[in-house]
């Protein structure tokens, strides 16, 4: 009979096999290992679960209990983890076979799903260093009954935490600070049946999330459709995995690139979603440009960005993968609200009337960077009284940071939500705008030009002495949307030094 394993003993588990490649590999290396060979001991010992239930059902028809249709997952013979586990060299090779096996067993689910990482290079992994992860793997039994999805899901995304701590800067290329996924959820609300896409998905977390929302408020998410694109094969294959380990059979995880090469398609056109979330890598200079500016999909209906920032191609492939009642959550660093060489752009996308907010929200909340970052929130279908306006929350202060690590408290996140539910000015905090204002403006969505924050110590005309720390303050609010730009413009000087 299987035990049940508590949440923290999965953890120190699931870290304890990455404990084991310190010293030989480099930390952001470790996810290429240690995520197949969790899936792996998964697959195998749910099919042996999946077994020994038949054997009962069947009072002992052993042949009868192997057959395809008592598994979710086919294991060919030869590629269990037992028969790896028993292997006496070459351990390498032997696991890679396994892998292949079962990836070749079941086409339509697993094909490619371990990714593609170097078991058979001995220097870096010899036997027994991998002899060790197999033992340590061994030591717990990963069936649903020991472990069932919602915590083995729970505990990959803590061990998806841990590699992006444990690796740096690399983190930022498959980690998104999951408290802000949440908020970007919530703001959305999907719905039962709704189709859901991150066009950079990463390791699945905003998929993930959006799951978990519509298992919050009690809807069937078993009739979500989720779908998503991302180039990196490995991170591809983590997702595929989280939302396996999630429980999740329902999704479509394409490799490739989303802007050279999108992947969801129906017939000769874009695929469309209700949900779209996503967090786009910030200004990428290695792009096709030329291609852009004649895009096959009809993508650049606002214009061709610049060489040096991508930002507003992602932004556009998102609008057009939207359907009629289409709604999106996108995270982004505030230069893609007031740099000059996208006004046009921005001019367009307003006198659509899509934008429905402009989220405000403080720094070190992207991956180990100090920038403040945004949401743009934007509906197809906007409800009639925000037709023609959009809602800036500046939400700055909402943020709490503990041992080096910023995120948002439920708290934050309920006062940033009802904010957006209530569309309403609220001194120092919210303030509703017209398109009319903004293209008066320049198209300039920089939330310090519409929010204007409240200080103490002084009066409208004057007549109050203001103190020091009030006067701190105002020079604090009004140069804000300066440093900003100046941050804009050193960066696109640096560009253009590369």
């Amino acid at each position: 009979m299987s035990t049940r394993i508590t949440q923290q003993e999965l953890e120190s588990y699931l870290w304890g096999a990455a404990v084991l490649l310190r010293g030989l590999i480099d930390a952001g290396d470790y996810k290429q290992f240690i995520f197949p060979l969790l899936f792996y001991k998964r697959v195998a010992d749910v099919w042996d679960e999946e077994y020994q239930a038949a054997v009962a059902d069947t009072g002992g028809d052993l042949s009868y209990a192997k057959f395809s249709e008592n598994h979710r997952f086919q294991i060919p013979d030869g590629a269990h983890w037992n028969d790896v586990r028993q292997t006496p060299k070459n351990v390498g090779a032997a696991i890679q076979r396994a892998m292949r096996a079962i990836e070749s067993a079941n086409p339509d689910m697993l094909d490619g799903i371990f990714g593609d990482a170097p078991w058979t290079n001995r220097e870096r992994l010899p036997d027994e260093t991998l002899k060790n992860l197999i033992e340590h793997f061994s030591t717990q039994t990963l069936s649903v009954a020991s472990v069932p999805e919602d915590e083995l899901g729970n505990a990959y995304e803590y061990l998806i935490k841990k590699f992006a701590d444990d690796s740096g800067h690399t983190a930022a290329e498959f980690y998104t600070n999951r408290t802000v996924v949440h908020l970007m959820t919530q703001l959305l609300s999907p719905q039962p049946g709704e189709s859901i896409y991150d066009p950079t998905c990463g390791t699945g977390g905003m998929l993930i999330s959006a799951l978990d929302e519509v298992k919050r408020s009690g809807g069937e998410y078993r009739t979500l459709k989720l779908y998503g694109q991302e180039r990196n094969l490995i991170t591809s294959s983590i997702a595929r995995m989280n939302l396996f380990l999630h429980g999740v059979e329902d999704f479509a995880i394409i490799r490739g690139d989303t802007l050279a090469d999108p992947r969801h398609i129906e017939g000769d056109r874009l695929r469309k979603f209700d949900v779209i979330l996503a967090n786009p890598p910030y200004s990428i200079k290695q792009w096709d440009r030329e291609a852009w500016t004649q895009d096959k999909w009809g993508r650049n209906f606002l214009g061709t960005p610049p060489q040096g920032r991508a930002d507003y191609a992602f932004q556009q492939h998102i609008l057009a993968s939207l359907t009629a009642k289409g709604r999106c959550a996108v995270l982004w660093p505030h230069g893609v609200l007031f740099r000059n060489e996208e006004q046009a752009m921005r001019a367009k996308m307003i006198e659509q009337d899509w934008v429905e907010a402009v989220i405000g929200l403080g720094p070190n909340l992207f991956y180990n960077s100090p920038m403040e970052s945004c949401v743009v929130v934007c509906n197809r279908r906007k409800p009639a009284a925000r037709k023609g306006k959009v809602l800036f929350i500046d939400a700055l202060n909402q943020v709490t940071r503990e041992r080096a690590q910023s995120f948002l408290t439920p708290m934050h996140q309920d006062r940033i939500l009802s904010a957006f539910r209530a569309f309403r000015a609220e001194a120092g905090f919210t303030e509703v705008a017209t398109a009319r204002q903004i293209v008066a403006n320049g198209a300039n969505l920089s939330i310090a030009l519409y929010v204007k924050r409240q200080t103490t110590g002084n009066s409208a005309d004057g007549t109050q002495p203001a103190t020091l720390l009030a006067a701190w303050a105002q020079w604090q609010a009004d140069g804000r949307a300066f440093w900003q730009q100046m941050d804009a413009l050193v960066d696109a000087l640096d560009g253009l030094k590369r």
